[in-house]
């Protein structure tokens, strides 16, 4: 699991010499996968194993031995006779997103903004071309969320820049559809989404060379020996100039994410009320 730590007398030749790439299965991997794991389960005659495998992208081989088990278990709960889609997307939200927990007490103003939250999560998300279709929207709280926008994420090889910055945008529309609805005053529910964005916006910068000011430079350690060093490759000055390009980018992308919820507001209060 480390081979960064081995000593280089064992990496030499005719020793610990072969490294062999394990990656995440692709679509046709998956569905070998899931024939394995649903070979002692009663399954529908109408399921649909080409369908599952779709809904499934960066999944490992666990993770789908795992759905496969949480979906009998959801069929047992409902006591039916065989396992359907219906059971196996279940599951895959079960284990994308955690256990549903429907006793929790929320007030009427609470569910109010997390739907608009969710819905402007889900119109940004719709609306951009980069972003991975929008694939269900809920406001019943799961595991830390209180709401969860799943999409369903092609299985690129690479991002480019608008793809990334389109990323930024969906993650953003939640606050910004609260903001707008609630008076300006923002909440705690964009916690997770401004972590993921942040770190986006400064890999951009330090790592993908996407930033002009920057250049193209990478501090990237491939190796992961710079977790063990004090000091940081750059200096104060090119630290500071980092801060204000990440802060930059999501200054962009907020505004224009505003600026698209604006254009679309009346769709947007819709499925809120939906929700």
């Amino acid at each position: 699991n480390r081979a960064d730590i081995l000593d280089k007398a064992l990496m030499r030749a005719g020793r610990f010499d072969r490294q062999i790439n394990v990656t995440l299965p692709d679509l046709n991997e998956r569905k070998e996968i899931f024939q394995v794991h649903i070979k002692g389960l009663r399954l529908s005659e109408k399921f649909d194993l080409e369908g599952i495998a779709k809904h499934t992208p960066g999944f490992s081989g666990a993770d789908i031995a795992n759905v496969c088990n949480e979906a009998a278990l959801t069929a047992a709960r409902k006591g039916k006779q065989d396992i359907d889609n219906q059971d196996f997307m279940d599951a895959v939200d079960r284990v994308v997103g955690g256990i549903e927990r429907k006793k929790t007490i929320m007030s009427p103003d609470e569910k109010r903004l997390t739907a608009y939250h969710e819905a402007g999560h889900a119109v940004a998300g719709w609306l951009l071309p980069g972003c991975d279709p929008v694939l269900k929207v809920s406001i019943i709280p799961r595991g830390q969320a209180l709401g969860l926008t799943w999409s369903l994420p092609d299985e690129k090889v690479m991002m480019s820049k608008t793809d990334l910055l389109d990323e930024m945008c969906a993650l953003v529309g939640g606050r910004v559809a609260e903001e707008i609805v609630n008076n300006g005053v923002p909440c705690t529910g964009a916690l997770n989404d401004f972590e993921r964005m942040t770190k986006m916006a400064y890999a951009m910068v330090t790592y993908y060379g996407m930033s002009d000011k920057v250049g193209n430079l990478s501090f990237y350690d491939s190796t992961g020996a710079s977790g063990y060093e004090l000091t940081k490759p750059y200096s104060e000055k090119t630290a500071e100039l980092i801060d204000s390009e990440a802060r930059a980018i999501i200054d962009e992308v907020t505004a224009r994410c505003r600026r698209i919820l604006t254009d679309n507001w009346s769709g947007l209060e819709q499925l809120a009320q939906l929700l």
